[in-house]
């Protein structure tokens, strides 16, 4: 009676092992060649390249028109799709370095103290929105030392 309690709580063991976090398995393809990123398997090849940052619907649709592929799972793509995914992806300004390219432009405009860099400094809208009941997001509320 104890040996076979003692087996099933082995096989929980290593079944709890084997499961991923909250009972979510998400595996991901690396495109990589320099252009960073991982896409779901799971998922579309349209939907799939929205993942990376500085894609959106519009460039994903393009991106699987020029390639003349139709819109499979990633998972059922061959390595010559994947290759060509690869550099097509590589003409665009995408993932980390478009992270650096926005931040080099931000920084630029703090440098030379124009109004949209002030107000990247204050943390305020920039595009000439109204901040008098709006842009709580951007505006967030400072906190007091004292007690309230």
């Amino acid at each position: 009676m104890f040996g076979s309690a003692r087996i099933l709580s082995d096989v929980a063991l290593r079944l709890r092992q084997n499961l991923s976090h909250w009972g979510v398995r998400v595996q991901n393809i690396n495109i990589g060649g320099g252009v960073g990123g991982e896409i779901p398997d799971n998922k579309r090849l349209e939907y799939a390249l929205q993942h990376i940052h500085g894609i959106g619907r519009s460039k994903a649709h393009h991106i699987v028109c020029e390639l003349g592929v139709e819109n499979k799972f990633v998972k059922d793509l061959s390595k010559r799709e994947l290759y060509s995914i690869r550099e097509l992806l590589s003409k665009y300004l995408i993932g980390n370095d478009l992270k650096k390219c926005v931040e080099r432009d931000v920084g630029r405009l703090v440098s030379i103290q124009c109004y949209r860099g002030i107000r990247h400094v204050d943390n305020l809208p920039c595009r000439g929105q109204r901040t008098h009941t709006n842009a709580r997001t951007r505006r967030s509320r400072k906190t007091f030392s004292g007690s309230r």
